[in-house]
């Protein structure tokens, strides 16, 4: 069932230019507007999105506040009960141009408050002027930098030629399923008529900026082995524990192969095949912990694995089947999740970054017009919601503009520095400048083929 509210028109567009000065764009804010730009990210950082019951109530309230004062049109949907997708929309003054879409998700990864030296929810403000919250990285920064980017245009007078929608989305942290994934398969999405998506990307500890055009996708495995149970004095063949344990070391082979390719950098880290072990299940309980002279008729491994999309996804089955779990040792195997390898339409779930691509080049120009500077294109490592968009034939680039700063993502004391989120907010202005104004050769005819 899906709980629809209808976009709602605020005509607040002249007392903001008046309270904000019109000015250039390109301006920086004066201490005063930091503070308050600063201000607004904390008070976003500490709503207690947190995972497994996050507040979206208060986090919707916010962000529908936050539209308001930006005279957007915004829209609340739940295609499932209590987990709202909220939608803002700036529109455009060419309608017939397909539309733009800056995904970010609301809810955050929990935390062990006892490793962490400020509030993981108090978006503390040290001198150094880091600003540490759980969120702060991944990615409340990114969708405020959205909304402070449009304040910034906003009041210099800006009208995008391309409708501008945001995307606030549930669950990203669970998988999306709830979130993502029906909203780019639902009919209000086909009703935006998106060109192009943003997504989340990772931070950089150098000064170049990190851009994404796929991600690695997960297939969570779980190997189970059998055998007689017996007396923990004698030796088995084939007994569960050892046939595991030899599915383990081949498994480890294969990984340290991998990450060879990595630490010699012949690789980057979505290139490679990773696998990491998530469990280790055997034993006979005891009152006392585990009966210690049985050996169990059962043991079972659960191996987080995340293939790259210009990999062999077959031949990797095959690898599973004759390698790691072979029926030959008594062994099975089941995909916990399987993450697919191409969209819809049977093509790699990869985004263009050639001329065949123009929203890539534009948003290369448009960081570099803001004095950013940018990497070697990259396949993200893990798994974010911009693969949803691609399943269904559009093109994603995953970016946070977030340079000079450790990958503190699902990390303790996950914090970014205020330089660097003003100056992200510059970055998302020149893009949304950059992606709405652009039309392509050939009119109307070329708007629809550029998808």
């Amino acid at each position: 069932m899906v709980k629809l509210c209808n976009f709602n028109h605020h005509f607040l567009g002249c007392f903001l230019l008046l309270a904000l000065g019109l000015g250039s764009s390109a301006a920086s804010p004066n201490q005063n507007e930091q503070s308050k730009i600063l201000s607004r990210f904390q008070e976003y950082l500490q709503i207690d999105t947190v995972q497994p019951s996050p507040d979206y109530q208060k986090s919707t309230q916010f962000i529908l506040s936050q539209a308001e004062s930006l005279s957007l049109e915004s829209q609340v949907v739940e295609f499932v009960k209590g987990k709202p997708v909220v939608l803002l929309k700036w529109p455009g003054s060419d309608p017939s141009l397909p539309s733009i879409l800056l995904n970010s998700h609301t809810d955050v990864v929990p935390y062990e408050l006892s490793k962490w030296g400020h509030h993981p929810l108090g978006a503390h403000i040290d001198e150094q002027g880091n600003i540490f919250a759980r969120g702060s990285q991944d990615m409340k920064c990114v969708g405020m930098q959205y909304l402070e980017a449009i304040r910034k245009l906003k009041a210099s007078g800006f009208q995008p030629k391309r409708s501008l929608y945001l995307s606030f989305v549930p669950d990203e942290e669970i998988g999306g399923h709830d979130g993502a994934e029906k909203l780019a398969y639902s009919d209000v999405f086909k009703s935006m008529n998106v060109a192009i998506v943003l997504d989340e990307g990772l931070p950089s500890p150098s000064e170049n900026y990190r851009l994404f055009y796929a991600e690695r996708a997960p297939r969570w495995l779980a190997i189970k082995a059998t055998g007689a149970p017996g007396h923990g004095a004698k030796l088995y063949d084939n007994s569960a524990m050892e046939n595991l344990l030899k599915s383990i070391e081949i498994v480890r082979r294969f990984r340290a192969s991998q990450f060879d390719l990595l630490k010699a950098g012949l690789r980057a880290e979505g290139e490679v095949t990773s696998v990491n072990m998530a469990f280790l299940k055997a034993g006979t309980p005891s009152p006392t912990g585990f009966v210690m002279n049985l050996q169990p008729s059962e043991a079972e491994a659960g191996f987080d694995v995340r293939v790259p999309p210009t990999a062999d996804a077959e031949s990797m089955d095959r690898r599973i089947a004759e390698e790691w779990a072979p029926a030959s040792r008594n062994m099975t195997f089941e995909y916990k999740q399987k993450g697919t390898m191409h969209d819809d339409f049977g093509r790699p779930l990869i985004t263009a970054t050639d001329s065949s691509n123009p929203w890539w080049a534009l948003l290369e120009e448009a960081i570099k017009k803001a004095n950013g500077k940018i990497g070697k294109p990259e396949i993200f490592p893990a798994s974010t919601d911009a693969r949803y968009f691609r399943q269904i034939g559009l093109p994603a680039i995953g970016f946070s503009p977030i340079a000079n700063t450790p990958n503190l993502l699902h990390a303790h004391n996950e914090y970014l520095n205020q330089a660097e989120y003003l100056k992200g907010i510059d970055v998302y202005e020149s893009i949304i400048k950059a992606y709405t104004s652009y039309a392509p050769p050939g009119g109307d005819q070329g708007s629809r083929d550029e998808l």
